[in-house]
């Protein structure tokens, strides 16, 4: 074997090493129209979140003798894109809030369509955040690949008013700056 073999085929492992600890450049997924986010925005964090919705056996506004379940409240864990580590938790409000003590809250701007079963793939503009660390800066947030979440399909009647079930869901939840 020549020398400059040799030499290429010992670089190698040093070559892949090197690049397994450079950081990933994250592009934006690619998602219907009504949920993009605006040229120009970056990704800056992908994390998976894990958790229940909270629905509530109403009366249906506008409706009087007429129940529906009711959208309550978010709870879950946020995990990092590999599912490995818990990078923070979201809630009501909406709020997502990072291990590092930074959150961040929003207003939905739009929704489209998730899968059947699934709650909606939505887009959300943040407000600005609190605390020092990752949310600093964000300025949108989408809810994509959605799971689960929808409304419990058992009846909902007067006799059930007030009964909450939860849901369990998973989304992927991609922040932009």
């Amino acid at each position: 074997m020549n020398v400059s073999i040799k030499a290429a085929l010992t670089a190698v492992p040093f070559v892949v090493i090197g690049c397994s600890s450079m950081p990933m450049m994250s592009s934006a997924p690619d998602v219907p129209a009504p949920i993009a986010v605006p040229t120009g925005s970056k990704v800056s964090m992908r994390t998976v979140g894990v958790g229940e919705l909270t629905y509530e056996c109403r009366e249906k506004q506008g409706a009087a003798g007429t129940f529906e379940w009711t959208f309550v409240a978010p709870t879950a864990t946020l995990w990092d894109a590999n599912r490995s580590k818990a990078v923070g938790k979201y809630y009501g409000g909406p709020t997502w809030e990072s291990n590092d003590g930074s959150k961040v809250t929003g207003k939905q701007l739009a929704v489209s369509p998730g899968k059947e079963g699934a709650i909606p793939l939505q887009l959300v503009q943040a407000a600005p955040a609190t605390g020092n660390g990752s949310m600093q800066g964000v300025t949108y947030i989408q809810r994509l690949n959605t799971v689960g979440g929808v409304a419990p399909k058992e009846p909902c009647a007067a006799s059930s008013a007030g009964q909450r079930r939860q849901v369990k869901y998973e989304a992927d939840y991609v922040f932009y700056k």
